[in-house]
C-alpha cells in the first residue's frame, strides 16, 4: 500500500489520529498524522480511548514537541511496525439496517431462511412492494407507521423493518475492545459460511459524555447464510476472528471538517478477487434513515454508559447481489479478496478476505496492553 492511496484526499488539513505498532517503542502507540509522518502521542495518553477523553486534545496535536516515529510509508512497508485499528479500550457498536437497500435485503435473508440460492426469487416478489416503500423515510417517523401498518395488513412486516423504520434502532456489540483489525490486515469469513459480505461503513468516535469527536471507515463483515437461518445467530453472524476491520485513521471534527460534511459523505465499495472478479459500489450518507445523533443517543445515554468511549458503526448502505458462483446464486466472498472501502475525506480501508481461522489469533488484549505499557513506563498515562 501507498501512503497516498490510503489518505484522506485533503489530508493536508486533516486532523488524522491513528495507532500503530512501534518496533523503536516495542508497543502500540496512538499517533498523529502530520505532514506524512508519524507522531507519538503517547506522552500525553497512552491509549486512543484517554487521549479521546482529554479536554486540552486540542493543544495537544498542536504541539511541536510531539517524538516522530518516521514516514508513514515506514510503517506501510513493516520497516518501522504496522497500522493497527484507531481504537483500543472503546466499546465497539454498530447499528443494524439503517438503510433502505440494506433493510430490504434483510428482510429477504429472512424470507430465504439463509438460502442464496432463494433469495433472487424472494427479492423479485418482496422488492416492487417494500423496497421502494422504505426510501427516504425517517424511522419513527408517521410515514414509518402509516407504512408499517400497511405492511401489517399485506403480511409483509418483518423483525428487521421494525428496527429499521421503528422508533428503536438495533444497537449491538461489534466486536470485543482490542479486537478489531487495522489498514492493511486480514479480514476473516466464519468457515461455515457460504453466503456471505463486506458491509462498509462509517464510523462515528464517541467520547464517554456522548461527544461525537469524528469519524473513521469500517468493515462490518456478515454472514448472510448464518443470520438469515435465524436473528438469534446474530453473535455468530458478526462476532468472529478478524471480523470487524477500522481505520485507517480518525478524522477529528474541525473548521476543516464538520457533522454537515459526514452528513452528505459517500463512500464507496471496491471487491476484486483472484478469479478476476469485480464488484464496485457507491452510496450516499443522506439514503440513512436515523440521524448519527439519534443512533448515538440511542447507544450512549443514562441507562447506557461507556466509560472508556464508544466507537459505533452506523449501518451499511450496501447490498451486494451480483451473481459470483451462479447465476442467481448472488455475492459472496472468496479467500483472498481486496476489500476497499473509501470515503474522499476520511480515506481508504483496504483489507484482504481470509477465513477466520487462518487468519491471525486475537492475543493481545486489555491485560496485555496493561502489562505492555506498564513495562514501558506509561502506567501513568493510561
Amino acid at each position: 500500500m501507498q501512503a497516498s492511496a490510503i489518505l484522506p484526499q485533503d489530508a493536508s488539513d486533516a486532523a488524522l489520529l491513528g495507532r500503530v505498532w512501534s518496533e523503536t517503542q516495542a508497543g502500540p502507540c496512538p499517533v498523529l498524522l502530520r505532514q506524512g509522518h508519524v507522531f507519538d502521542l503517547s506522552g500525553a495518553a497512552a491509549t486512543i480511548s484517554g487521549l479521546l477523553e482529554r479536554d486540552d486534545l486540542t493543544a495537544i496535536l498542536a504541539s511541536t514537541d510531539l517524538p516522530d516515529l518516521g514516514p508513514l510509508e515506514s510503517f506501510l512497508d513493516g520497516s518501522a511496525g504496522h497500522l493497527l485499528a484507531p481504537v483500543d479500550l472503546q466499546a465497539i457498536k454498530a447499528a443494524g439496517v439503517t438503510f433502505a437497500d440494506s433493510m430490504l435485503e434483510r428482510v429477504i435473508e429472512e424470507q430465504a431462511r439463509g438460502d442464496s440460492a432463494r433469495a433472487n426469487e424472494v427479492r423479485a416478489r418482496l422488492a416492487p412492494v417494500i423496497g421502494e416503500s422504505l426510501r427516504g423515510v425517517r424511522a419513527g417517523s408517521e410515514k414509518s407507521r402509516e407504512i408499517k401498518a400497511l405492511l401489517q395488513d399485506m403480511n409483509l412486516w418483518s423483525q428487521y423493518l421494525e428496527v429499521g423504520i421503528g422508533p428503536d434502532a438495533e444497537i449491538f456489540t461489534k466486536a470485543q475492545p482490542m479486537s478489531a483489525v487495522g489498514c492493511g490486515d486480514r479480514v476473516g469469513i466464519h468457515p461455515i459460511s457460504e453466503w456471505n459480505n463486506p458491509e462498509p461503513e462509517i464510523v462515528l468516535v464517541v467520547r464517554s459524555d456522548g461527544t461525537i469527536l469524528g469519524a473513521t471507515l469500517g468493515n462490518d463483515v456478515n454472514l448472510r447464510d448464518v443470520e438469515g437461518r435465524s436473528a438469534l445467530l446474530l453473535g455468530k453472524a458478526k462476532d468472529n476472528n478478524a471480523s470487524c476491520a477500522i481505520g485507517p485513521f480518525i478524522r477529528l471534527f474541525d473548521a476543516q471538517f464538520t457533522k454537515s460534511d459526514l452528513e452528505n459523505a459517500t463512500v464507496s465499495l471496491r471487491v476484486e478477487g483472484e478469479d478476476g472478479f469485480v464488484m464496485t459500489g457507491e452510496s450516499p450518507m443522506q439514503a440513512i434513515s436515523r440521524t448519527p445523533d439519534d443512533l448515538v443517543g440511542q447507544m450512549l445515554n443514562r441507562s447506557h454508559q461507556y466509560p472508556d468511549g464508544a466507537v459505533l458503526f452506523l449501518g451499511t448502505m450496501f447490498a451486494p447481489v451480483k451473481d459470483r458462483r451462479g447465476e442467481g446464486q448472488g455475492f459472496t466472498h472468496e479467500t483472498g479478496d481486496r476489500v476497499e472501502i473509501a470515503s474522499p475525506r476520511l480515506g481508504t480501508l483496504v483489507n484482504w478476505v481470509e477465513r477466520t481461522d487462518r487468519c491471525p489469533e486475537w492475543q493481545f488484549g486489555i491485560g496485555a496492553l496493561m502489562r505492555n505499557l506498564i513495562a514501558r513506563g506509561l502506567g501513568d498515562r493510561i
